[in-house]
Protein backbone atom coordinates (compact mmCIF):
# COMPACT_ATOMS: atom_id res chain seq x y z
CA UNK A 1 0.00 0.00 0.00
CA UNK A 2 1.32 3.40 -0.99
CA UNK A 3 1.17 5.94 1.84
CA UNK A 4 -1.05 8.95 1.14
CA UNK A 5 0.67 12.25 0.48
CA UNK A 6 -1.07 15.59 0.58
CA UNK A 7 -1.33 16.74 -3.00
CA UNK A 8 0.35 20.07 -3.69
CA UNK A 9 -2.02 23.02 -4.00
CA UNK A 10 -1.15 23.50 -7.68
CA UNK A 11 -2.53 20.02 -8.42
CA UNK A 12 -5.61 20.36 -6.22
CA UNK A 13 -6.36 23.65 -7.99
CA UNK A 14 -6.31 21.93 -11.40
CA UNK A 15 -9.25 19.77 -10.34
CA UNK A 16 -11.07 22.54 -8.46
CA UNK A 17 -10.74 25.21 -11.16
CA UNK A 18 -11.61 23.05 -14.18
CA UNK A 19 -14.72 21.05 -14.96
CA UNK A 20 -14.09 20.08 -18.59
CA UNK A 21 -11.71 17.17 -19.19
CA UNK A 22 -9.74 19.05 -21.89
CA UNK A 23 -9.12 21.93 -19.46
CA UNK A 24 -8.04 19.52 -16.71
CA UNK A 25 -5.58 17.80 -19.07
CA UNK A 26 -4.13 21.10 -20.33
CA UNK A 27 -3.57 22.38 -16.78
CA UNK A 28 -2.46 19.07 -15.28
CA UNK A 29 0.43 18.13 -17.57
CA UNK A 30 2.63 21.19 -16.84
CA UNK A 31 1.65 21.07 -13.17
CA UNK A 32 2.80 17.44 -12.91
CA UNK A 33 6.10 18.42 -14.56
CA UNK A 34 6.55 21.26 -12.07
CA UNK A 35 5.82 19.11 -9.02
CA UNK A 36 8.04 16.21 -10.15
CA UNK A 37 10.69 18.42 -11.80
CA UNK A 38 10.40 16.52 -15.08
CA UNK A 39 10.98 17.64 -18.66
CA UNK A 40 7.88 16.28 -20.35
CA UNK A 41 4.55 14.79 -19.42
CA UNK A 42 2.10 13.22 -21.79
CA UNK A 43 -1.29 11.66 -21.40
CA UNK A 44 -2.02 8.71 -23.67
CA UNK A 45 -5.81 8.49 -23.75
CA UNK A 46 -7.28 5.32 -25.19
CA UNK A 47 -10.56 3.60 -25.78
CA UNK A 48 -10.09 0.01 -24.60
CA UNK A 49 -12.99 -1.18 -26.74
CA UNK A 50 -11.94 0.35 -30.07
CA UNK A 51 -8.16 0.68 -29.46
CA UNK A 52 -8.23 4.25 -30.68
CA UNK A 53 -5.86 6.63 -28.88
CA UNK A 54 -4.93 10.27 -28.55
CA UNK A 55 -1.76 11.74 -27.02
CA UNK A 56 -1.68 15.10 -25.30
CA UNK A 57 1.80 16.35 -24.47
CA UNK A 58 3.43 19.19 -22.54
CA UNK A 59 7.18 19.70 -22.67
CA UNK A 60 9.50 22.18 -21.03
CA UNK A 61 11.29 23.15 -24.25
CA UNK A 62 10.90 22.63 -28.00
CA UNK A 63 14.08 20.50 -28.10
CA UNK A 64 12.20 17.77 -26.26
CA UNK A 65 10.25 15.46 -28.61
CA UNK A 66 6.51 16.12 -28.79
CA UNK A 67 4.37 12.97 -28.58
CA UNK A 68 1.08 14.75 -29.37
CA UNK A 69 -1.27 13.35 -31.98
CA UNK A 70 -3.65 15.30 -34.19
CA UNK A 71 -6.82 13.81 -32.76
CA UNK A 72 -7.61 10.12 -32.43
CA UNK A 73 -5.61 7.44 -34.22
CA UNK A 74 -5.75 3.66 -34.50
CA UNK A 75 -3.53 2.00 -31.94
CA UNK A 76 -0.69 -0.18 -33.14
CA UNK A 77 -0.09 -3.40 -31.20
CA UNK A 78 2.73 -1.81 -29.20
CA UNK A 79 2.50 -4.61 -26.66
CA UNK A 80 4.45 -6.80 -29.12
CA UNK A 81 7.50 -4.52 -28.82
CA UNK A 82 6.93 -2.70 -25.54
CA UNK A 83 6.80 -4.67 -22.26
CA UNK A 84 5.54 -1.57 -20.41
CA UNK A 85 2.56 -1.21 -22.74
CA UNK A 86 1.87 -4.93 -22.39
CA UNK A 87 1.93 -4.50 -18.60
CA UNK A 88 -0.43 -1.53 -18.85
CA UNK A 89 -2.87 -3.56 -20.96
CA UNK A 90 -2.86 -6.21 -18.20
CA UNK A 91 -3.74 -3.42 -15.72
CA UNK A 92 -0.48 -4.13 -13.89
CA UNK A 93 0.76 -1.55 -11.38
CA UNK A 94 2.41 1.61 -12.69
CA UNK A 95 6.10 1.31 -13.56
CA UNK A 96 8.78 3.67 -12.23
CA UNK A 97 11.92 3.50 -14.38
CA UNK A 98 14.92 5.18 -12.78
CA UNK A 99 17.27 4.63 -15.72
CA UNK A 100 16.14 3.42 -19.14
CA UNK A 101 19.74 2.44 -19.91
CA UNK A 102 19.90 0.03 -16.95
CA UNK A 103 16.36 -1.39 -16.87
CA UNK A 104 16.00 -5.05 -17.74
CA UNK A 105 14.40 -6.38 -20.90
CA UNK A 106 11.53 -7.69 -18.76
CA UNK A 107 10.70 -4.03 -17.92
CA UNK A 108 11.30 -2.25 -21.23
CA UNK A 109 12.64 -2.55 -24.74
CA UNK A 110 15.61 -0.16 -24.83
CA UNK A 111 15.56 0.18 -28.63
CA UNK A 112 11.82 0.98 -28.59
CA UNK A 113 12.33 3.63 -25.89
CA UNK A 114 15.23 5.25 -27.75
CA UNK A 115 13.41 5.24 -31.10
CA UNK A 116 10.06 6.62 -29.93
CA UNK A 117 10.66 8.54 -26.71
CA UNK A 118 14.27 9.49 -26.03
CA UNK A 119 13.84 9.85 -22.28
CA UNK A 120 16.20 8.55 -19.61
CA UNK A 121 13.85 8.12 -16.62
CA UNK A 122 10.08 7.87 -16.59
CA UNK A 123 6.90 6.95 -14.82
CA UNK A 124 4.56 4.75 -16.86
CA UNK A 125 1.41 5.39 -14.81
CA UNK A 126 -1.53 3.15 -15.69
CA UNK A 127 -5.04 4.54 -15.35
CA UNK A 128 -7.30 1.51 -15.31
CA UNK A 129 -10.95 0.85 -14.58
CA UNK A 130 -12.52 -2.61 -14.29
CA UNK A 131 -9.31 -4.25 -15.48
CA UNK A 132 -9.11 -2.14 -18.66
CA UNK A 133 -6.48 0.44 -19.59
CA UNK A 134 -7.98 3.86 -20.30
CA UNK A 135 -4.88 6.07 -20.14
CA UNK A 136 -1.17 6.26 -19.41
CA UNK A 137 0.23 9.33 -17.70
CA UNK A 138 3.93 9.56 -18.44
CA UNK A 139 6.15 12.18 -16.79
CA UNK A 140 9.77 11.77 -17.84
CA UNK A 141 13.30 13.14 -17.65
CA UNK A 142 15.87 13.56 -20.39
CA UNK A 143 19.63 13.36 -20.06
CA UNK A 144 20.03 11.72 -16.65
CA UNK A 145 18.55 9.02 -14.39
CA UNK A 146 16.11 9.78 -11.58
CA UNK A 147 15.26 7.96 -8.39
CA UNK A 148 11.49 7.99 -7.84
CA UNK A 149 10.81 8.25 -4.10
CA UNK A 150 7.74 7.48 -1.98
CA UNK A 151 6.36 11.00 -2.50
CA UNK A 152 6.54 10.53 -6.29
CA UNK A 153 4.77 7.17 -6.09
CA UNK A 154 2.02 8.40 -3.78
CA UNK A 155 1.63 11.58 -5.83
CA UNK A 156 1.14 9.63 -9.08
CA UNK A 157 -1.33 7.24 -7.45
CA UNK A 158 -3.44 10.13 -6.15
CA UNK A 159 -3.27 12.09 -9.41
CA UNK A 160 -4.50 9.02 -11.32
CA UNK A 161 -7.46 8.65 -8.96
CA UNK A 162 -8.45 12.31 -9.36
CA UNK A 163 -7.88 12.14 -13.12
CA UNK A 164 -9.89 8.94 -13.67
CA UNK A 165 -13.42 10.42 -13.95
CA UNK A 166 -12.19 13.05 -16.43
CA UNK A 167 -10.46 10.45 -18.61
CA UNK A 168 -13.45 8.09 -18.59
CA UNK A 169 -15.83 10.93 -19.44
CA UNK A 170 -13.59 12.27 -22.23
CA UNK A 171 -13.01 8.89 -23.88
CA UNK A 172 -16.66 7.85 -23.64
CA UNK A 173 -17.80 11.22 -25.03
CA UNK A 174 -15.33 10.88 -27.92
CA UNK A 175 -16.73 7.45 -28.73
CA UNK A 176 -20.29 8.76 -28.77
CA UNK A 177 -19.14 11.43 -31.21
CA UNK A 178 -17.33 8.74 -33.27
CA UNK A 179 -13.82 9.81 -32.24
Amino acid sequence: MIPETVLPEVIENVFVANSKPQDVFAALLPAVCDVLHTNRCFLHLRNPRTRMYQNLCWRRSPEIPDTSTNGWEAEIEWEREDPMFAAALRAAPSIFVEDVELAGADVLNIDFERKYFGHRALIHAHLCQDGLLWAILQPCIFGHPRVWDEFDRSFIHQVLEKLKPFVLSYVRDAEVHKL
